[in-house]
């Protein structure tokens, strides 16, 4: 049976299963929710996702939500082109790295993605700012890796270039609206600001099938 991905436009977690998918090369069958519709609630969603999120895995009868866990579980049923590691050392490295992503650089990025895209709170500058200064921190990390590799662990993009990715386009896309400007977050130009990310992100976008993994709505 084909496994099928229920996703949603812009989702950075959603977007991180498509990559996995695409890196891996493993086909599936995409099944686009639609927010504006609320089909991440609909009683056929939550019989598969209690949560009523995004994204959720189907592989024939087993399923499974949350990210990180779609992206382990495909790693481990489907060990070709590994993405967590091919030693223990590369692995730990890769984990790391997520959860220096989820632990700091994602918290912050919502308290300036959140107001950005759905102006609200926008008058929290102080808060915002605060964010930012962490981003900032965070980023310039990341640059420092990159200066000295392609990828954030190892000599191939892994689990720690994918669960990133997203969260720095999230961020690049809402520090280009017009409501950012005022606050000068220094994020862009990221070949400016972040020259290392900058490429790394270039790589990122020149993977096959890349394209085919675009949030819809952003194009």
């Amino acid at each position: 049976m084909a496994i099928e991905l229920y996703w949603g436009s812009g989702s950075p977690f959603a977007w991180r299963v498509m990559l996995t998918l695409e890196v891996k090369g493993l086909a599936y069958e995409s099944k686009l929710l639609e927010f504006s519709k609320q089909q991440h609630k609909s009683p056929a969603y939550l019989a598969l996702n209690p949560r009523g999120k995004v994204p959720t895995l189907k592989d024939g009868d087993f399923v499974v939500y949350e990210s990180l866990a779609i992206m382990a579980y495909l790693d481990r049923k489907y060990p070709e082109s590994t993405i967590f590691g091919r030693t223990a050392e590369e692995t730990g490295l890769i984990w790391r790295t997520i959860c220096e992503g989820e632990s700091y650089f994602q918290p912050a990025g919502d308290k300036i993605v959140r107001p950005l895209f759905f102006g609200k709170d926008l008058d929290q500058v102080d808060q915002i700012q605060q964010a930012a200064e962490t981003l900032r921190g965070e980023l310039k990390t990341v640059d420092e890796r990159l200066a000295r590799s392609r990828w954030l662990v190892g000599e191939q993009i892994s689990a720690a270039d994918i669960s990133l990715f997203p969260l720095v386009q999230l961020l690049l896309r809402a520090a280009s609206k017009d409501a950012a400007r005022s606050f000068n977050f220094g994020f862009v130009p990221l070949a400016q600001s972040f020259p290392n990310i900058a490429r790394w992100v270039e790589r990122i976008e020149a993977l096959p099938n890349y394209q085919g993994t675009y949030p819809p709505h952003w194009r």
